[in-house]
């Protein structure tokens, strides 16, 4: 069983791109997606969802990333939350440290450090269920 993941992408040719690879080449098993911050909010806070990592794009067609990243500051400490932004500037990344995000990729040339990052939690929780 994969990392399950779920996407906050408004861009549905980025979004399906970046499931495929990341399910090709990460291991992952994507459980959802949202195109709005109230979608992605709504989604992530829901009882009864399980997910391992969210990916946030930070522009979207209804509110803002940050939004989603906010909402899940409260989160399980097996949860990460990471950003995958064309505008990941020095001011941005320091924001979403303050919201409490795992990791910043930039998607013009941080896709392959974004699977590498995917492929490492896939062990670590792997070797978690190993445990129980």
């Amino acid at each position: 069983m994969g990392l399950k993941t779920y996407i906050v992408e408004d861009n549905a040719t980025i979004r399906d791109n970046l499931m495929a690879t990341l399910e090709e080449l990460a291991g992952i098993d994507a459980v959802g997606t949202a195109e709005t911050e109230n979608e992605g909010k709504a989604w992530l806070l829901q009882a009864g969802h399980a997910w391992d990592l969210a990916i946030v794009d930070l522009f979207l067609k209804q509110g803002s990333g940050l939004g989603v990243l906010e909402a899940c500051r409260n989160r399980q400490p097996h949860q990460k939350v990471i950003v995958l932004s064309n505008y990941a500037t020095v001011d941005i990344r320091k924001r979403c440290a303050q919201l409490g995000v795992d990791a910043v990729f930039d998607k013009s040339n941080e896709i392959d450090a974004l699977i590498e990052y995917c492929i490492a939690q896939s062990g670590s929780i792997s070797a978690g269920h190993a445990l129980k």
